[in-house]
């Protein structure tokens, strides 16, 4: 019988409707709960006034950056329960696989197997008793290894990892994998933000945000696409309701209305909790259709280099930033024919908007001076998220939103540390500069073929073409690709299979444990400066015009299902976006010397 009683009892479908504010009161009480019955409330009381604090450690639930400024809490109610869990006194030990087959921990649910506890030693499958059972470090070090030298090939082997490694241990891990032999980096970014990186990379130059956490201080416009920062991030929550609080837009575009983006009671204001008072998240909130927001960005563009005409007709101030355009830009013309050719009954159909709120929204943006951008997996789960991602740049760039303080483009990890993952080298198509680095380095010879990413590792493990998989962080099914039911060939990654050989650091349960061997972590320490507000940290200067403009053309609405989730990121580039469809695929910008102006912006007629 578990300790924790909740965990016991069987999971039962239930709604009921929350009428209150984000945060507050109810916030308080489940932080509250979850420290209480952790078992170990004294030292995790400790463990919590750590939480990203500097000497402290990074919490381990969001991505979301920390504020430069000291204070005695600074975590919010799901980091609280993250480092409540990873401090928990439950233990996953011999007494328990004697107690419990490999086979009856399958019929249980996740929420149950996550409260029976931790691994505290070294676990091997034992095929003939189905049970877990402890293995010495040196032991499991050699197992490991005579896996590993058995194998026919490198790359019969898969190494995946997530964000919950440090950034020391993923640069040491991808320096192992390669020099055993592979470019097999299976990784949870390639399921979150890989479309991010992709796009963000071929539009300016480089695959992260271009925003710290301070930025948010000065933006006098915050738009908010496909994000849930309630559930998922929620110390974005302040800084989105002190921008509106001070006088800021604040427009959040998502199809789902979140509470936390109407309203936010601060559980560490005193007299806004005795009150029961609370503060808009918002200033404006709009629903698209789902997969809708690359036509809404196409909208706002067009209302732009309409009001754009007008201006040069009138001479009003110009809409657009052409200082910035000229100096940072290339082929912008081609990109407004293109914004011009597509017409309005598409833009409103794909969008799921009135054609009144979609130039309300193109308002909001052309009035901000400095605006920043954020989205998560709202906008990185879809077939055509590339080209929406490269669509909200290409807005940006207009005005010239990127490279100066208080503006910039935001998309928010979900997990802490993934975009430290691939900085560091966990990347199954490497670039050759960095291949190039570590030969010099460390004088041996890297592979230079590309690797696999997660769902190429998952499909060839199901197909019967990989041989031995080695986790560090967390699970692969449930982590990445959803429930193992709904992966082809899922029951293939089973302990009892002789074939498969699995690896896995993250302790938290015995689904974490189903490999041969099993192997405790230990947590990670907090770097002393981790401002970035997308889950990396300093900030990151452009040096030279690398801004690119995917060109795109209006095309005949097409048969995409609007929620379809990404397959394989490294082919978003291509020709589908949901019914606007890229024409002649992304364009160079010019190099620095030579460098061109464009007088034809001043006769846009």
């Amino acid at each position: 019988m578990s300790q924790h009683h909740q965990a016991d009892q069987k999971p039962v479908p239930r709604y009921k409707p929350y009428k209150g504010a984000a945060g507050g009161w109810g916030a308080l009480i489940s932080v509250a709960q979850a420290w209480l019955t952790s078992d170990n409330a004294l030292k995790n009381l400790r463990m919590m006034l750590k939480t990203n604090q500097n000497g402290g450690f990074d919490c381990p639930g969001c991505a979301w950056g920390d504020s430069p400024e000291s204070g005695m809490v600074k975590f919010c109610e799901n980091g609280a329960k993250a480092v409540n869990w990873e401090a928990t006194k439950r233990r996953v030990d011999a007494k328990f696989f004697a107690k419990h087959s490999v086979t009856s921990l399958l019929e249980q649910s996740d929420y149950w197997l996550e409260y029976q506890g931790r691994l505290t030693e070294p676990m091997v499958y034992d095929a003939e008793t189905d049970r877990y059972k402890p293995i010495s470090w040196d032991d499991a070090y050699a197992l490991i290894a005579k896996h590993l030298q058995g194998l026919p090939s490198p790359d019969l082997a898969e190494f995946y990892t997530s964000g919950r490694a440090s950034n020391e241990a993923a640069y040491l891990y991808q320096l192992f994998v390669r020099a055993y032999g592979t470019n097999n980096f299976p990784d949870c970014s390639n399921m979150c933000h890989e479309a991010s990186g992709v796009a963000l990379a071929q539009s300016v130059g480089v695959g992260k945000g271009t925003v710290t956490f301070d930025d948010f201080e000065h933006a006098d416009a915050i738009f908010v696409w496909g994000q849930n920062p309630g559930t998922n991030h929620p110390r974005m929550l302040e800084p989105l309701r002190e921008a509106v609080k001070r006088g800021a837009q604040v427009v959040c575009i998502n199809p789902l209305k979140e509470r936390g983006l109407e309203r936010f009671q601060h559980p560490q204001h005193p007299l806004e909790m005795l009150t029961n008072g609370d503060k808009p998240t918002n200033t404006a909130y709009f629903r698209p259709a789902l997969g809708g927001d690359m036509a809404v960005l196409r909208g706002m563009a067009k209302f732009l280099l309409q009001w754009e005409r007008d201006a040069q007709k009138t001479g009003a101030p110009a809409v657009f930033d052409h200082d910035f355009l000229n100096a940072h830009s290339a082929n912008v013309l081609e990109y407004l024919g293109v914004v011009d050719d597509t017409p309005w009954e598409q833009i409103v159909t794909q969008s799921g908007l009135t054609l009144v709120e979609i130039e309300q929204a193109a308002r909001m943006y052309a009035k901000g001076k400095n605006v920043i951008m954020c989205w998560a997996m709202g906008i990185t789960q879809h077939r055509h998220s590339v080209p929406t991602i490269q669509e909200i740049a290409n807005l940006m760039l207009l005005r010239g939103n990127i490279g100066k303080p208080g503006a910039g483009l935001c998309p928010v990890r979900g997990h802490s540390n993934v975009q430290g993952d691939r900085t560091m080298g966990i990347n199954e198509r490497p670039p050759v500069a960095f291949l190039d680095s570590l030969e010099r380095r460390f004088q041996f010879k890297v592979p230079r073929h590309n690797g696999h990413n997660v769902v190429e590792a998952i499909h060839a493990m199901a197909e019967g073409q990989r041989e031995s998989l080695h986790r560090s962080g967390r699970q692969l099914c449930p982590g990445d690709a959803g429930q193992p039911a709904h992966v082809p060939g899922a029951e293939q990654l089973r302990p009892d299979r002789a074939d498969q050989h699995q690896t896995q650091s993250q302790p938290p349960g015995p689904r974490q444990g189903r490999a041969d061997p099993a192997v405790p972590r230990s947590h990670r320490h907090r770097h002393p400066d981790r401002r970035a507000a997308s889950g990396y940290r300093g900030r990151l200067i452009q040096h030279g015009p690398r801004l690119q403009w995917p060109v795109a053309a209006a095309v005949e609405p097409d048969a995409f299902g609007a929620g379809d989730h990404c397959r394989h990121c490294r082919r978003h580039t291509g020709q589908q976006t949901g019914g606007l469809a890229l024409a002649g695929g992304r364009l160079r910008a010019y190099p620095r010397a030579d460098r061109r102006h464009h007088p034809e912006l001043q006769r846009l007629q």
